[in-house]
């Protein structure tokens, strides 16, 4: 949402969100992710709320997200509607990101075999670049705001199915990043001018291990709700903003 309009996708699928978001080898903790019972479709493993993946725990990993995010193009950026859309862009690592804009999506696109996903189903940042709501020039308040925002998105909203299979306990897997550092472009999502920024996020996030190759369906949803006038930014009305984002993945 960068502010509230649709293409303002500040608050991405998210963004980010924006946001959202995702390769492994290396194994998850086992008692924990034996309780969580999330092995939708094709034996595909989500990782654990209190997991690690290549040594990084989902807050770790929510930072990176963000500044893969705020570090891309205007041109084609994920949490905008853009026909010129790109999965691969700014990826590298075992992990990619898919996000996605605010309203209703449909993406496709290839992926190579061995990477995992982290998949932002909801996402809000806050940054020392953006204009108010969303600045915040200390790490304090950053969180603050992040914080603020997310606790609008609606836990019982949240929706995600990996090939047809339900992702259980979402609302458990919400996320507040580390404060990181960021070097915007110019345009950038939020702005004219970019340059050097910092920034903290707050959200819902899926790790999703590496897909089998083939054909694979993620879908996710998500509702802010704010109050009328509880943002003044927004305007005197209450407002509803939904993500519905389906991305249809060939792995290879």
């Amino acid at each position: 949402m960068k502010k509230v309009a649709a293409q303002n996708t500040k608050l991405a699928g998210s963004k980010l969100a924006l946001l959202i978001t995702a390769a492994l080898v290396l194994s998850v903790t086992g008692p924990a992710w034996a309780s969580a019972g999330n092995k939708p479709g094709d034996g595909t493993t989500v990782v654990p709320p209190d997991g690690k993946y290549h040594g990084k725990t989902y807050a770790e990993w929510s930072g990176e997200a963000v500044e893969w995010a705020l570090e891309l193009p205007l041109e084609g950026h994920p949490a905008t509607d853009s026909p010129d859309f790109d999965i691969t862009a700014g990826q590298h690592g075992n992990v990619w990101f898919l996000t996605g804009p605010l309203g209703t999506v449909e993406r496709s696109g290839t992926i190579p075999k061995n990477k995992a996903l982290l998949i932002t189903i909801a996402n809000v940042d806050a940054s020392s670049l953006e204009a108010p709501p969303f600045y915040g020039a200390t790490e304090d308040e950053q969180r603050a705001i992040a914080e603020f925002f997310g606790d609008h998105i609606q836990p019982a909203s949240l929706v995600c199915t990996i090939d047809g299979v339900p992702v259980e306990n979402l609302d458990q897997y919400r996320f507040t990043s580390p404060q990181v550092d960021f070097t915007a472009p110019s345009p950038w999502l939020f702005g004219e001018i970019g340059g050097d920024g910092t920034a903290v996020a707050v959200g819902y996030y899926l790790l999703v291990e590496p897909l089998s190759r083939g054909q694979h369906t993620i879908h996710f949803e998500a509702l802010f709700h704010f109050d009328a006038g509880e943002v003044p930014e927004f305007g005197p009305d209450a407002l509803d903003l939904p993500v519905n984002m389906t991305y249809h993945l060939e792995v290879k």
